[in-house]
């Protein structure tokens, strides 16, 4: 069974993975550096970068060797090249290239989003496509006509912050910890989410686009008051901390549902595919799982174990490799931020 070398080094995880053409996926590595960039409440590029540096072949080792095979017996080389941090992304295409060019065999360079939700497709076992799909991490909130698995158009996206950044700072105001996607979803399971009415931006505008920024705001002055006010900020005790949490978790949820549905009604498709590290939040799942029901529509949800960044759902690549879609060894990254502290 022919095999790829997949790697991934978009923002803070070191990772690679060997797919077969079957899309069974025989090893998947991924090296975290959660503890390196907690203390700053985000990634750092040049702590990420440096970390990439000293972890990647490592773990393109470890990968092979889990999935008991050598580079001899590979027939391509993918490598997720856009979008991402600059510095972290040419880590790993610097790799892919040097491996392409001594083995000699074709170099594939896949978009980071796009295999997000690609991932759905690896869950599916079979072909998903035509399809709406939305990726929604800490670096994106990302809405697409899912023509074919390589034909994305994209249907809207977030004008400011989005959505996992916003859980990240509104953690960071609440003193949990890095990253805050898992301990907001936590902290809320014991809070009210109807205790504080915080806004929806753009909830109910036709355009597809999202904002956090407003709301992260809201949860600013609940916390610490408004500026200038003379009012007296009550007491953060523990259940106002989950109040707040299980508030802003709501309205954030509103918020992606909502544009969801939005778009299942412009693209006439009838299946949904979400992808991305939000996409692990349970209560999210749950309230996409409701809204699908009820149009008829189909729900496919990555896997918990492909909705952070990993290289297994790089095996994208091998719908490029079908139509001998391969990139020049002068290929460049194609950065864009994410989730840097502020």
């Amino acid at each position: 069974m022919p095999l790829l070398l997949a790697i991934e080094s978009s923002c803070d995880e070191t990772a690679a993975a060997v797919i077969d053409s079957n899309l069974q996926v025989h090893s998947n590595v991924v090296a975290s550096q959660t503890e390196l960039h907690q203390r700053f409440g985000g990634v750092v590029p040049e702590i990420a970068s440096r970390a990439h540096l000293e972890r990647i072949l490592p773990v393109i080792d470890e990968a092979l060797t889990e999935a008991d095979t050598t580079l001899a017996d590979l027939v391509a080389i993918a490598v997720a090249s856009e979008p991402g941090l600059v510095g972290s992304l040419l880590v790993g295409l610097t790799a892919a290239k040097t491996l392409a060019m001594l083995l000699d065999i074709p170099l594939i360079t896949i978009n980071h989003i796009e295999a997000h939700i690609y991932a759905c497709r690896m869950a599916a076992g079979r072909d998903i496509f035509p399809a709406t799909g939305f990726v929604v991490s800490g670096g994106h909130s990302n809405l697409y006509n899912c023509k074919t698995p390589l034909d994305f158009e994209l249907l809207g996206a977030t004008i400011d912050d989005a959505a996992g950044e916003a859980f990240d700072k509104v953690a960071q105001l609440l003193g949990l910890p890095y990253p805050g996607g898992p301990a907001i979803q936590q902290l809320a399971a014991a809070g009210d989410p109807r205790a504080f009415a915080f806004p929806r931006p753009l909830l109910k505008e036709e355009r597809l686009d999202f904002s956090f920024s407003g709301l992260k705001t809201a949860v600013l002055y609940t916390v610490n008051g408004i500026p200038g006010s003379h009012k007296t900020v009550p007491e953060l005790t523990a259940q106002r901390k989950a109040d707040i949490a299980a508030s802003f978790q709501e309205a954030a949820i509103d918020m992606l549902v909502g544009k969801c549905e939005q778009a299942l009604k412009k693209t006439g498709h009838t299946t949904l595919c979400v992808g991305g590290g939000v996409a692990a939040n349970e209560p999210f799942r749950k309230r996409l799982s409701q809204m699908t029901n009820a149009g008829n529509c189909e729900l496919l949800l990555a896997p918990l174990e492909y909705c952070t960044d990993n290289a297994a759902m790089a095996a994208l690549a091998w719908e490029a490799y079908a139509i001998q879609k391969f990139a020049p060894l002068d290929c460049d990254v194609t950065p864009g931020l994410v989730r840097l502290p502020k």
